[in-house]
């Protein structure tokens, strides 16, 4: 089921659903304080320019878009007889810019693009209150992701302190040159790497040169978690002796497990 929330527009609560990483607006919702209802998605869908709005959307943004479909459309809108709907728009030009969803909590779904577009035909002042609504929803929700993300690095980070003493405690011998302790350092790290990614720091670096940040800065929150895991379990593992080529196929194990797990975690997914 698509993720939804709401927006609160002059004492209205429209639904916003998230589909394929797509955010859909209700325009059922969005007429409800209009006194002719959800009547108006249907003049507004057959008035001529509507369709031409939503027509150059679909050629800009859907590449499966019947584009000859949508120019007998044309040629039949504005006659008196043309008669269009959400449903049949979507059906003969395998439009993805709406959505038309049944059952108590359905309705007729439009791209925000789309949704901004008929907030303006409802009402210029209803469509500035629209967009501020929706714009105020995304910053809130990029602000607690990127809460999420740095509280995800600082875990990280103690992590790899723990990480970091087990690796001087059990792995570097005493009397070495500081050159050769960042050597073994850089080389457990790398382990994590391989384990987790699938390659080294440096093998990173050459595939992207164009990106100015590491490997672990490109990580996503779901490889983040998992990473301050294995850094902890990695810690473990040298405590016990076990030689590096042992600890790298545990450490794999326990990466696949995990990745998995958060994927499918409801948990991770109300955090995007």
């Amino acid at each position: 089921m698509a993720k939804s929330r709401k927006l609160n527009v002059n004492e209205s609560s429209i639904t916003v659903i998230n589909q394929n990483e797509t955010d859909y607006i209700s325009l059922t919702d969005m007429t409800a304080s209009f006194r002719e209802g959800s009547g108006l998605i249907g003049k507004w869908v057959t008035n001529k320019n509507t369709l031409e709005y939503i027509g150059v959307w679909e050629k800009i943004n859907n590449p499966i878009f019947n584009y000859p479909e949508f120019g007998v459309i044309t040629q039949e809108a504005g006659v008196n007889r043309f008669i269009m709907s959400v449903g049949q728009w979507i059906e003969r030009t395998s439009a993805v810019g709406m959505l038309v969803r049944a059952g108590r909590y359905g309705g007729t779904f439009a791209h925000k693009d789309i949704a901004f577009h008929f907030a303006m035909w409802l009402s210029p002042e209803f469509q500035i209150f629209l967009v501020n609504e929706f714009q105020r929803l995304k910053d809130d929700e990029n602000n607690r992701l990127k809460l999420e993300w740095n509280l995800q690095r600082t875990l990280a980070k103690v992590n790899y302190h723990i990480h970091t003493d087990a690796i001087k405690e059990n792995l570097i011998p005493q009397e070495i040159t500081k050159q050769q302790a960042s050597f073994v350092y850089a080389n457990e790290a790398d382990l994590l790497n391989v384990a987790l990614f699938g390659i080294t720091a440096k093998e990173w670096r050459e595939r992207n040169p164009e990106q100015s940040g590491n490997i672990r800065d490109d990580a996503t929150l779901e490889q983040l978690v998992v990473l301050s895991n294995m850094e902890s379990i990695n810690a473990l593992l040298i405590r016990q002796g076990l030689m590096q080529k042992e600890r790298l196929i545990e450490l794999n194990k326990v990466a696949i497990t995990q990745m998995k797990s958060l994927l499918e975690s409801n948990a991770m997914k109300k955090l995007k």
